[in-house]
């Protein structure tokens, strides 16, 4: 209990130090690890070092993605590309529900792609559509969050439910897998998208930092900005940037998946390798770079990126403190008390719920908490009485309804929103970590109701 309860304290310690003592969230995330590694009495000697990896291991795998998506953003927006991604969109979908449309997106994108990586991919076409509509920043930034995080922990071939599945012996049903998964998924985005609509018509002023992007700053028309512009990109080259490193990273999946469907030679290897998402990003940067405008372009271009790696500085430093912070609660107990803990309640698929939900609040990782819950879960499918096909298929599902439960400080995505999108800390955590108790218990009841039909 002493374990939780110091997990509790480091939360609130970050809380309030970000919002009643104005502390940088970079340092709060660093006071929070280093003071979590005494707290929890690991050696002296491991603390710094298990801070340092987690720091890079997290910088590792999205630090790159974060800047090639924000100096991508960059020229989006300035070569007025956003602008026509928003009016292609409202044009083809409507403006009455703008942040259904977002949470489509989110759900669509997220089947291949990471949900923070696609969050920074999507992140100029969010701010251009809040603009052009007229509609909080916050609520469309939590309707493409949670959009993201539906398919991200439900649908292969996602890494987390891909191993998930592997672990409880579906390998070769994999296809069940994904269309339970998207069924729940989609509940789950439906519960974050009517989360997002709470925070429709809030004052967005009260709820960010500062506005995330120049099409949102306070006072500017809309119309006016359009026409400053000038002659606006076609809807294809506005697209593309994003677009093809989506589908690229799309292609990179399928080839990967299990069975090689497109065989083991120069096509997948070529495939794998752009459908890496650096690689992909890379990509896009190329095809962004036909939108610079001016004679001077190889000047514009290295403003953009300037101006690109200046804004996400402050992204790449938070979000490596979180994963520093998240570092130090795997090193510890904490994670090991919970799933022995909670693995003896025997109370069928709302075990390996509370277990996986457990495990991702204390260290962050959706895909640490899908993979680990499983492999501990595996022998026990027997004495729950899901020991079935479809049994292993939902205890998938509930495992994956658990790793969306809750997405706070210790997790990468939780920044990439925050910070993105400009929210106040304490806005985070009222918008987007309630956001994602509430997909993770609708989640855990979708997969109950369908128990009672299919078991």
């Amino acid at each position: 209990m002493a374990l939780v309860l110091i997990l509790l304290l480091l939360v609130a310690c970050i809380v309030f130090s970000t919002t009643k003592l104005k502390l940088h969230p970079f340092l709060a995330l660093l006071g929070a690890a280093l003071l979590g590694g005494f707290a929890y009495q690991m050696p002296l000697l491991e603390i710094v070092k298990t801070i340092n990896s987690g720091f890079g291991g997290i910088l590792g795998y999205i630090g790159i993605v974060i800047v090639l998506g924000t100096i991508i953003g960059v020229i989006l927006e300035r070569s007025g590309a956003a602008i026509t991604m928003a009016e292609t969109v409202i044009r083809v979908l409507g403006e009455r529900f703008p942040t259904l449309t977002m949470s489509i997106i989110g759900y669509l994108v997220s089947i291949p792609v990471f949900c923070d990586s696609g969050f920074v991919i999507l992140n100029s076409l969010k701010n251009a559509l809040a603009a052009r509509m007229q509609v909080s920043v916050v609520a469309m930034s939590v309707a493409l969050a949670t959009g993201l995080y539906a398919t991200h922990t439900f649908v292969p071939p996602t890494p987390g439910p891909i191993a998930a599945a592997g672990n409880l012996g579906l390998e070769s049903q994999l296809g069940l897998v994904i269309a339970v998964g998207m069924l729940v998924g989609s509940i789950t985005a439906l519960a974050g998208w009517l989360w997002a609509n709470r925070f429709l018509k809030q004052d967005d002023h009260q709820l960010l930092e500062e506005a995330p992007s120049e099409l949102l700053a306070d006072g500017v028309d809309f119309a006016e900005l359009k026409a400053r512009y000038g002659q606006l990109p076609s809807a294809t080259q506005a697209f593309a940037p994003i677009f093809v490193p989506i589908l690229l990273i799309c292609m990179g999946s399928v080839a990967a998946f299990p069975g090689k469907p497109l065989g083991d030679g120069l096509l997948y290897l070529t495939l794998n390798f752009l459908g890496q998402p650096v690689a992909a990003l890379l990509v896009g940067l190329a095809i962004a770079c036909t939108l610079l405008k001016g004679a001077d372009k190889r000047q514009h271009f290295h403003d953009q990126v300037v101006s690109g790696i200046a804004s996400a500085a402050p992204i790449l430093l938070i979000t490596g403190a979180g994963g520093a912070f998240g570092a130090v609660l795997k090193a510890t107990p904490l994670g090991d008390y919970l799933g022995q803990s909670l693995s003896s309640l025997g109370i069928g698929l709302f075990m390996p719920f509370l277990v996986s939900a457990a495990l991702k609040t204390a260290q962050g990782s959706s895909t640490v908490a899908l993979v680990t819950t499983s492999a501990l879960v595996a022998p026990l499918l027997a004495p729950l009485g899901l020991d079935s096909e479809m049994g292993r298929v939902l205890t998938v599902m509930a495992i994956g309804a658990g790793a969306m439960t809750v997405s706070h400080a210790n997790d990468s995505f939780f920044w990439v929103v925050a910070q993105f999108s400009r929210m106040k800390v304490t806005t985070a955590y009222r918008a987007q970590t309630m956001a994602t108790l509430v997909q993770g218990i609708t989640g855990m009841i979708s997969v109950w109701l369908l128990s009672l039909i299919l078991l």
